[in-house]
């Protein structure tokens, strides 16, 4: 495997390998990687059972300290894999407020944001 991103890289069993394809992909492809299980009743509705997260998306936190909170996305960060959520705060030594970052993989999907064109279309295409 080269040192840069390379598409025709199948895969590979060294998890370093793992780590470095998904590490210097380019952020089209990592905005896959950033994806989320959708509620029980969005995949009975879209036929789908993940779909990448966008802000303004209502989700839960399934896994970490933050487990079952519940709030809207404020920001996605394709560079470091991490999405911000209302309401996940740590507070600073100084008693400042900021956001934990938490990995799309740990958040399930309630409530789709639906202005964009794009995610309409997908989602019509697995509903036909």
């Amino acid at each position: 495997m080269k040192k840069k991103f390379s598409n025709s890289w199948k895969s590979s069993k060294q998890v370093r390998k793992q780590r470095k394809f998904r590490y210097n992909s380019p952020l089209h492809i990592k905005h896959k990687f950033l994806s989320a299980h959708l509620s029980k009743e969005l995949i009975k509705k879209y036929k789908m059972r993940n779909i990448p997260v966008r802000k303004g998306d209502t989700v839960k936190v399934l896994r970490g300290q933050f487990k079952n909170h519940t709030g809207k996305v404020q920001k996605v960060l394709l560079r470091k894999s991490k999405v911000h959520i209302e309401g996940v705060e740590m507070i600073k030594k100084d008693g400042a407020k900021t956001y934990y970052p938490v990995h799309a993989s740990n958040l399930m999907i309630n409530i789709l944001e639906l202005n964009d064109k794009e995610r309409q279309k997908i989602l019509q295409r697995n509903i036909k």
